[in-house]
């Protein structure tokens, strides 16, 4: 559990995605629902408040939900994680698609502001948190039932993590891939404040 904190920065370096939790532990009642009321008071584009949530807790529907995910593209050789450390809880953010018959980038927008303002409101109880653009929808679709007029954009899946994460400097080969050492911790490599700052006038 992290310590309060009134450093931002902090939070934000803390919250990264977890992908190992304690599945003996379930979330607190209401934990989900709070994440949902604490996203829709987000910014949105236009004021137009176009995204939609589904909540996922009971043990039976987890269970049917969990194969639509896809985990670590970076860990070739790790496929998820096991019996014992699966999520506890799923949020499904959902949109309708335009004239176009696509998700619109003011919808892909609210997503992102969403998406992280949950992340960081769940860490800030100790909650972890990974984010998913890699699922099949199809298996999803047939583990909750989603309005026709909507569709996926994409899934928080948490829980209480198990999994030590830490961020260190991209090396000198330029790598962005995360990776894990033969304790199994994770490590996020991030670039430096002076390669994203280009300019400050």
């Amino acid at each position: 559990m992290p310590k309060p904190t009134d450093d931002f920065l902090q939070l934000v370096s803390a919250a990264r995605t977890c992908r190992r939790f304690d599945a003996s532990r379930e979330l607190p009642e209401g934990t989900l629902s709070w994440l949902v009321d604490c996203a829709r008071l987000t910014p949105s584009a236009g004021n137009l408040q176009v995204l939609r949530y589904i909540t996922v807790q009971s043990a039976k529907n987890r269970e049917k939900f969990y194969p639509g995910l896809a985990w670590a593209n970076y860990l070739k050789e790790w496929n998820g994680p096991v019996e014992g450390e699966r999520p506890t809880g799923y949020i499904v953010v959902l949109a309708g698609r335009g004239p176009d018959n696509k998700i619109s980038a003011h919808s892909l927008l609210d997503t992102g502001i969403a998406a992280q303002t949950m992340q960081l409101a769940a860490w800030s109880r100790g909650i972890g948190t990974c984010i998913f653009r890699s699922f099949d929808p199809k298996v999803l679709g047939e583990a909750v039932s989603l309005p026709a007029e909507l569709d996926i954009v994409t899934v928080l899946a948490l829980g209480c993590p198990v999994e030590e994460r830490r961020l260190v400097p991209v090396g000198e080969d330029g790598s962005i891939r995360y990776y894990r050492d033969g304790q199994g911790i994770h490590y996020v490599p991030k670039r430096a404040l002076k390669d994203v700052l280009l300019a400050q006038y």
